[in-house]
């Protein structure tokens, strides 16, 4: 008997294990865990470990030559940045020591968090052999580019559902580097080539993954890149990486796409002036500020020293919500341009792909700023917290198409409920559509305009309308696509899901109803509580999507 940790880390499960052996080409042997009819293998290395002089640089592949890993633990998740030390309040600073004593616990025998994090997990069904050649779905977790590891993260469900439904698939997860180690903004870190690193992390677990997963059985030409919020952001840039070449050693890194909650994101480049503020904020909380070369300095500072400099930023967990400190930025090289200019230009890999939201997406985003009571609050917060390159009267007008009437914000289609300051729903609804919902509708729009035969689904959830103050929130769909709740819901969104995995198309599954491209009538499928979808139009808020969509070269954050 062993322990194993469920999803999200809520508890851990005792189950009944067994070995599970793979032998990669270069004759490397990973010993994993059988359970439930699931072989798994945790914290498989795909990179050298990114410390000392790798500390912010890209991230390097493995050195040739046979290991055997010892895949049966909890993988050390990269570190976190949960809470920020900027936070004035004793009680915020005594939640970010709590916290960060966990990240810090040197002797642990496997820590929690740590730099030596760039892992894989590999599960698959436990009849599987290196002939199986199934399909491969590639997880990138989120978390706002500032905390999630692999950790969280137990495919066992879904990987059982698939060989149910007779659509076997290898599921893999990838760690990637976060916050001030994954995603440091600055005009030094442009000029040392070292932008994005989280992005290419994710792109160097994939290389591994056409490399090594067919000794796990499944068929590296048939990989489905698949993400959460910041996992589904990442999912588009791994898509514009490069202006769209997603190939490596001939053949592409993957043929198809999930977003769930999450595409474009129009931002401005690593050394814009917040950028840079961000950097300069970093290395004088880390005692660099008088060094001659800044970025070594950072390099050279102590684990503890660089992790509280890092997080003396603001997190998404502040008043700033997601205008987020760290997030990919254009550096000129991996990531050309704002996401916004790739998609327009053609400039993304021409797959496939499932996108789509949560009806209420905004309202966790919208807590921490209870002290927006008008529409003049709301104008000055987005002018000078988010959109600064916009003028006042593009601010105000986005503002404006939004009623200041509770009933009509978010949670949507709740009256005047669950107004908890007087712009609450307000903010809900605008933060939710310019991060998510409506700049779904505008990536779809130019995925359209530009290759209109390219296949595209897209859907909204609502199957926790009613939820008290959030509604069906960011965040809320992870347990039902991995199959951790057992609601009609979530049996029906894995079948599409499952089918899509296999085939590109999420239709096949028996009892469903068909589900059309997006460019059949701009529908969505429209998922509720009681696990039945229907066809809903994609027109709803057309006033401020039309805002936001014609002043995007102004909305970058």
């Amino acid at each position: 008997m062993t322990y194993v940790r469920s999803l999200l880390g809520a508890c851990l499960l005792p189950v009944v294990v067994a070995a599970a052996t793979v032998n990669l080409v270069d004759g490397s042997q990973i010993i994993g865990a059988t359970a439930q009819n699931v072989d798994s293998f945790t914290g498989i290395p795909y990179a050298q470990p990114p410390t000392g002089n790798l500390r912010l640089k890209p991230p390097q592949p493995l050195q040739a030559g046979p290991r055997t890993i010892q895949a049966t633990g909890v993988p050390t998740g990269c570190p976190q940045f949960v809470t920020s030390t900027a936070a004035a309040t004793s009680v915020s600073n005594s939640l970010y020591s709590a916290f960060n004593q966990v990240q810090l616990d040197t002797n642990a025998t496997t820590p929690a968090f740590g730099e030596d994090c760039l892992t894989l997990n590999v599960q698959r069904p436990a009849n599987a052999t290196s002939a199986s050649m199934l399909p491969v779905v590639y997880w990138i977790f989120g978390g706002g580019f500032e905390f999630g590891s692999t950790q969280t993260y137990d495919a066992t469900q879904l990987v059982n559902t698939s060989v149910a439904q007779g659509k076997d698939i290898v599921y893999v997860a990838v760690n990637y580097r976060l916050g001030g180690f994954g995603f440091m903004p600055g005009k030094e870190v442009v000029a040392d080539g070292s932008a994005n690193l989280g992005l290419l992390d994710q792109r160097l677990g994939l290389q591994w993954v056409a490399d090594n997963i067919a000794a796990f059985g499944g068929d590296p030409s048939k990989v489905t890149i698949w993400g959460e919020s910041a996992g589904s952001i990442s999912v588009f840039n791994q898509m514009g990486l490069y202006d769209g070449n997603n190939t490596y050693k001939g053949a592409p890194l993957f043929r198809a796409a999930v977003m769930d909650s999450g595409s474009i994101v129009p931002a401005d480049p690593v050394n814009c002036t917040k950028g840079q503020a961000v950097y300069d904020t970093v290395v004088a909380n880390a005692g660099c500020a008088q060094s001659a070369d800044t970025l070594a300095c950072l390099r050279a500072a102590s684990y503890d020293t660089f992790l509280k400099a890092a997080n003396s930023v603001p997190g998404i967990t502040s008043f700033n919500s997601v205008a987020l400190s760290y997030l990919p930025r254009p550096d000129g090289v991996a990531l050309t341009q704002s996401p916004e200019i790739l998609v327009q230009q053609g400039k993304f890999a021409q797959v496939p792909f499932i996108i789509g939201d949560q009806e209420d997406e905004g309202t966790l985003f919208s807590l921490a700023q209870k002290n927006l009571t008008t529409t003049a609050d709301v104008e000055n917060y987005l002018s000078t917290i988010f959109f600064k390159d916009a003028s006042t009267a593009q601010v105000q007008q986005l503002v404006a198409s939004y009623p200041d009437d509770p009933a009509a914000g978010s949670p949507f289609g709740t009256g005047t409920a669950n107004n908890i300051y007087p712009q609450y729903k307000r903010l809900a609804a605008i933060l939710g559509d310019a991060t998510f919902t409506l700049t779904r509708r505008g990536f779809l729009a130019g995925v359209q305009a530009k290759y209109p035969t390219l296949k595209t689904y897209s859907y909204l959830n609502t199957y926790g309308f009613g939820t008290a103050q959030v509604g069906t929130a960011h965040a809320s769909d992870i347990a039902q696509v991995y199959g951790q709740k057992s609601d009609p819901a979530s049996t029906t969104i894995q079948a599409y899901y499952v089918s899509f995995f296999n085939t590109m198309d999420p239709n096949g599954a028996p009892g469903l109803m068909p589900w059309p491209t997006w460019a059949e009538g701009n529908n969505l499928m429209n998922f509720t509580a009681s696990g039945g979808s229907t066809l809903i139009p994609d027109t709803f808020r057309n006033d401020s999507f039309t805002v936001l969509i014609n002043n995007q070269g102004s909305f970058h954050i």
